[in-house]
């Protein structure tokens, strides 16, 4: 791989320029340190700060045999792509950035090359998340300008963020609006929860799509996107996610894991000339849940 540095990105470390092309900066630190990297011929230091005209050459043999280090890699569906952004279908057990206790296979890492923007190297092109055991959509930028301009549409709540869940029991009304702040729970610091010190605002919808013997499907919408947003507001009214370890009564249905898919995703493109609207269907382990469960969908 060989790029010449252009006016726009001379003078920046060499580490956080070859970040976007190599899709993390502790991958270019990694290629660098084991002097893979050479700046006009020579090999250079991580802090070095190549002036614009410079070439930067990497020996790509090397990055396939990192990569390859770098553990399985994650299974995924791209759902939509162009040249700005992707829509990724995540399969549930996925983790989407390296965090402690999973710092390979994730989905950042099988993304490599292909993602780009935002200030935290680890995590490039990513713009929001979803938990390890949570299928369905999430949006990755390919560059600075698409992630910067997702983030604020975020922001501003014009990102349609669509969820199939479900619930033991049933709400009272068939569409509700939790308004909660959420935050690290006092005594339980593996969970969020009402109870805590540091409280953040949190708002999610929902609608009654099926209502089931013991258990209700529900669509959940986002107005916030704060970690286990959903599953801890619907422990906190009393329906907890079917399958949920952490919020629920654990394994239920067969499953193993929480009833929980990012059904749908949309919004206006960064480029402002048309809409992505990308809908995933039900995993084949939630929809044989919903079958046990009394469904004849």
């Amino acid at each position: 791989m060989r790029i010449e540095v252009d006016t726009s990105s001379g003078g920046e470390r060499l580490d956080a320029l070859l970040a976007g092309p190599l899709g993390s900066r502790a991958r270019a630190q990694r290629l660098i340190a084991a002097g893979q990297v050479t700046v006009n011929g020579e090999v250079a230091a991580k802090s070095s700060k190549p002036v614009a005209g410079s070439l930067i050459e990497i020996d790509e043999s090397d990055l396939r045999k990192m990569r390859a280090d770098d553990g399985p890699a994650a299974d995924f569906r791209i759902a939509y792509e162009d040249d700005s952004l992707l829509v990724v279908d995540k399969p549930a057990g996925v983790v989407v950035h390296p965090a402690r206790g999973h710092s390979t296979g994730t989905l950042v890492q099988a993304l490599a090359g292909r993602a780009g923007g935002g200030d935290d190297p680890e995590r490039p092109g990513i713009v929001h998340r979803l938990d390890r055991d949570t299928s369905g959509l999430l949006v990755v930028a390919r560059d600075e300008a698409t992630h910067r301009a997702l983030r604020a549409a975020m922001s501003k709540r014009e990102v349609t963020r669509e969820y199939l869940a479900l619930v033991n029991g049933r709400p009272t009304a068939r569409t509700g609006t939790i308004d909660a702040p959420i935050g690290r729970d006092r005594r339980n610091r593996t969970k969020v929860s009402l109870d805590t010190d540091r409280p953040r605002s949190a708002v999610t919808h929902f609608e009654i799509e099926q209502t089931l013997p013991e258990s209700t499907l529900l669509r959940v919408t986002l107005d916030t996107g704060r970690t286990h947003q959903i599953r801890a507001h619907l422990e906190a009214i009393g329906l907890p996610v079917v399958g949920d370890q952490t919020y629920g009564d654990g394994p239920s249905y067969g499953l193993e894991r929480q009833f929980l898919h990012a059904a749908r995703l949309r919004f206006k493109h960064p480029s402002g000339d048309s809409e992505v609207d990308v809908v995933s269907q039900l995993p084949p382990d939630l929809s044989d849940a919903l079958k046990a469960a009394g469904s004849s969908l």
